[in-house]
């Protein structure tokens, strides 16, 4: 509990967003970095969860706008042979964390506009933030049909000999 009085505010609020306390510090890293004096600043930010799982990586973090418009790119621009996916997958490495840090910013507005104890801020930030544990066992679904479909095409012309 010591820990917990040696850091910042904003450092508590993002903790709560994130809901994870070994992710925390990442995120606290990444969102300085698209804050340069109180001014938001689109920046490159490379995350590997983001960049493998796209829109459910939004999902995940409970962003629907962003989760929705990757899911639409995933679709129109990923129908482009090889380069059209790929282009998508390095967009979303690159820039979700952003998107993430735009979403906890709207968040934290909405709660401090509201709320104005500092203990019941970071309740309900925890509350608000946060992540869908559902998209991983969605993500886990998925991956499994697709290496039994990736083995049932390798193996299944073997068998049929």
């Amino acid at each position: 509990m010591q820990e917990k009085n040696t850091q910042t505010y904003q450092e508590r609020m993002i903790e709560a967003f994130v809901n994870k306390p070994e992710k925390s510090l990442w995120y606290q890293l990444a969102f300085s970095k698209f804050n340069v004096n109180g001014i938001d600043n689109m920046r490159w930010h490379w995350s590997w969860w983001a960049f493998f799982t796209g829109f459910l990586f939004f999902l995940y973090r409970k962003q629907y706008i962003p989760a929705l418009l990757v899911f639409i790119a995933s679709i129109t621009i990923g129908r482009i042979p090889i380069l059209g996916g790929l282009a998508v997958m390095i967009f979303t490495g690159g820039y979700a964390t952003y998107f993430i840090y735009k979403g906890y910013k709207k968040k934290l507005q909405e709660i401090e506009a509201v709320v104005e104890d500092e203990e019941k801020r970071i309740e309900t930030m925890r509350e608000l933030g946060g992540y869908n544990q559902w998209v991983v066992w969605v993500y886990i679904l998925l991956a499994s049909l697709f290496f039994l479909s990736l083995l049932s095409a390798i193996f299944m012309p073997l068998l049929l000999k």
